[in-house]
């Protein structure tokens, strides 16, 4: 018998924070769910951490994961932006640990190239190549189908990892 495990995915954003559950069963993938959580704007900065946070454990609750994974913060020149960022990916990686899940991280491009092949693609072309790989996903916003893609990505590498590691 094939192990079956679901693996969330999660694109940290302190606007919108896309989540996206898969199964995986040997080689198969399957969409499961995909979502996003999205705080008020006009919250102060420790609410909307808090939403974020308590809004990842209310999927995790819900669909049960086995695994988690999360997109590295991309640093660009805009330092305040990439601290917000990361204040955004640490209230997720706490509520993903506070729920019994290890979480890996995944660059970017290691994101992109794992789902598209190319290391530098688009929105659009992840959101494409997500819903050709997991049928029945439908319509996502992009951070939902960037959240799929991360949890693809975990599904490919994580067996990998840890052979390696």
């Amino acid at each position: 018998m094939t192990p079956t495990r679901l693996i969330i995915g999660i694109d940290p954003g302190l606007r919108h924070t896309g989540w996206g559950v898969v199964r995986q069963e040997g080689n198969r993938l399957s969409f499961v769910a995909a979502g996003r959580v999205s705080p008020a704007v006009d919250l102060p900065m420790a609410a909307r951490l808090l939403a974020l946070a308590e809004g990842v454990a209310d999927v995790v609750r819900l669909h049960a994961p086995d695994e988690a994974a999360i997109e590295e913060t991309f640093v660009n020149k805009n330092a305040k932006s990439a601290l917000l960022l990361g204040q955004a990916r640490g209230a997720v990686i706490l509520a993903l640990a506070q729920n019994g899940l290890s979480v890996a991280e995944y660059a970017a491009n290691r994101v992109k190239q794992s789902v598209t092949g190319h290391g530098h693609a688009d929105k659009g072309q992840i959101g494409a190549m997500i819903g050709m790989l997991l049928p029945g996903s439908g319509k996502l916003a992009a951070d939902a189908a960037d959240a799929l893609a991360v949890a693809v990505t975990h599904a490919h590498h994580v067996d990998l990892l840890k052979r390696v590691g």
